[in-house]
């Protein structure tokens, strides 16, 4: 266990950029820096990224570095410290990025998955800190997910579990990326729910969407969705009040399953705020078994844009 002056390097490993940060064990970042992931360029490029930006924060001696914590996307092997397969990242396959970490700085590295590392952080720096145990879905992108089981992350037999993204809550639904049918990213991903509007918003010529957006569908974010709702237009607040139901929905399964009442909620989608996180309660306390409704509680995730980088610090310290 790290001791109390110690230091961690979180890295926040992304198709586009990589988070570096320099995190005590309060979870303040006293150092950042950013690089371009420079993905298309293949797995040594990004290594050599990773590397770039840890040998950068490294430069200042003040700060006693325990270990780096890398949260990636793909499947991980913790053990081995090894990344499969990540979206986005081409020619990858199988690469073991702790080991190669590690021997470059002779410091100890813990490599997971970007999801369970938000999970952690939010257990050791965020919302989840008083909470026992809690069900966390980040809402981006994708819909990612980590499940914290008495204070232990759980990962399951492969470490794959908290794929909270791929529960169908349709079986004739929306086709998913991941090949099957109706899953919550395939309406809750951020890439998704735009798609969804673009096609359906012909349907309201009324709602201010078009002036915010200049007309360009092209333009069209979930910021601009949120700005519209926040202007009470009527069609921008039905959509979030739809996708949380949505989400709720989905959430009541695993709640139902696991017996886990708390649920944190993070990613750029979360953004929409207290309309979101009202209907996702909703949600789920329409579906939950009756005895479950009383406990049923929903929170913001606290780590925001840091989450990434103080997740994967917090690998260190957990």
């Amino acid at each position: 266990m790290p001791k109390a002056n110690e230091y961690a390097i979180g890295v926040d490993l992304g198709g586009t950029c990589i988070k570096f940060g320099m995190v005590n064990q309060k979870g303040k970042i006293v150092e950042k820096t950013i690089l371009p992931t420079k993905a298309e360029k293949g797995p040594k490029t990004v290594i050599k990224q990773i590397k770039k930006g840890i040998k950068e924060l490294l430069q200042n001696k003040q700060y006693k570095v325990s270990g780096i914590g890398i949260g990636a996307p793909g499947v991980i092997s913790t053990k081995k410290g090894t990344v499969e397969n990540p979206p986005n990242f081409p020619g990858w396959g199988k690469i073991h990025l702790g080991s190669q970490v590690e021997k470059a700085f002779n410091i100890p590295v813990k490599v997971e998955n970007d999801a369970n590392a938000a999970a952690i952080g939010e257990m050791i720096f965020g919302s989840g800190t008083k909470l026992k145990s809690f069900i966390m879905i980040t809402l981006g992108t994708g819909v990612g997910g980590g499940l914290i089981f008495n204070k232990k992350l759980f990962r399951g037999d492969s470490g794959g579990a908290g794929e909270i993204g791929h529960i169908t809550i349709d079986y004739k639904g929306e086709p998913c990326n991941c090949g099957s049918i109706g899953c919550i990213e395939a309406y809750a991903g951020n890439n998704y729910f735009i798609n969804r509007v673009k096609n359906k918003i012909n349907e309201h010529p009324e709602s201010k969407i078009w002036t915010l957006i200049d007309n360009d569908l092209d333009s069209l974010t979930p910021k601009i969705i949120c700005e519209a709702a926040n202007q009470h237009d009527e069609y921008a607040i039905l959509l979030i009040i739809n996708l949380g139901l949505l989400v709720g929905y989905s959430l009541a399964n695993i709640v139902n399953v696991l017996d886990i009442p708390n649920v944190i909620v993070g990613g750029g989608v979360s953004g929409f705020g207290k309309l979101l996180f009202e209907n996702i309660e909703k949600g789920i306390k329409e579906r939950v078994l009756k005895s479950l409704v009383p406990k049923i509680k929903v929170y913001p995730a606290k780590l925001k844009n840091d989450a990434g980088v103080k997740g994967a610090s917090a690998l260190v310290f957990y």
